[in-house]
């Protein structure tokens, strides 16, 4: 198998109301187009700017909860009540770190709200749904195209045990993202118990490679691998909290 990636620059600020099926479709023909098979990667934050999910900071009145943390740990209280306001529930709350699981089931730093390429004074959250984000564009594409091509939607996130951040799907469509070998021999024929593969955020780490944050590249397109068919979400993604054995 050979696989490549493909940057797909996109320069241009997104705005509410802005019609990024359009815009990725008019950035895809600069490259060349796309193909039958090709896995097309957005991130998540040209998504939330053209569904205006950015939030001006001088609106949010931060909670007794958010000052008390943010003097302590010398944060914006403003933006430690966004992610307590974007929070279904707490994770941790200590020594300065944020863990929440959002509203879309997601367990991650803060509740995605990000304050990195937005414009000064407001903060961006993550998109109600990002799987109905994907199909959306899923649709856009395909109506322009005639391609059924799966969408990846993006974001970075840290990893228990792990330094450091990786892109992971918080939106699919056009495609399931977890091969499941369970029931299947290995390679010495032994059945395979527990072996899972979450083949969508091995395609958003890999996107992430060449989708440079500070150089305008919102788009990727993965070429060689053929994501596994279904009507997927990336809550599949999300373990059960009766099988997370650290909560």
């Amino acid at each position: 198998m050979n696989l490549e990636i493909i940057g797909v620059p996109c320069a241009r600020e997104f705005r509410p109301g802005d019609d990024l099926v359009a815009a990725l479709a008019e950035a895809l023909e600069l490259v060349g187009g796309v193909r039958t098979g090709d896995v097309l990667v957005v991130t998540q934050k040209v998504i939330s700017k053209a569904e205006g999910r950015g939030v001006l900071l001088q609106s949010v009145q931060p909670g007794a909860l958010a000052q008390s943390f943010a003097e302590t740990w010398n944060k914006d209280p403003r933006v430690v009540e966004l992610a307590l306001q974007e929070a279904k529930r707490v994770v941790r709350m200590v020594r300065g770190v944020l863990i929440t699981q959002t509203h879309q089931g997601f367990i991650c730093a803060n509740s995605g709200v990000d304050r990195s390429n937005v414009d000064d004074g407001e903060a961006l959250l993550l998109p109600v749904d990002p799987d109905a984000s994907a199909d959306r564009i899923r649709a856009g594409i395909a109506e322009r195209t005639g391609l059924e091509l799966p969408v990846v939607v993006t974001d970075t996130f840290g990893r228990p045990w792990r330094r450091g951040q990786t892109n992971v799907a918080i939106g699919i469509a056009g495609a399931a993202p977890i091969v499941d070998y369970r029931g299947q021999p290995d390679a010495r024929g032994r059945e395979l118990k527990v072996t899972e593969i979450a083949v969508a955020d091995e395609i958003a780490s890999a996107a992430e490679l060449v989708m440079n944050k500070s150089d305008g590249i919102p788009f990727a397109i993965v070429r060689g691998y053929r994501m596994p068919a279904g009507a997927g979400s990336c809550k599949e993604l999300v373990r059960a909290t009766e099988h997370d054995l650290f909560l």
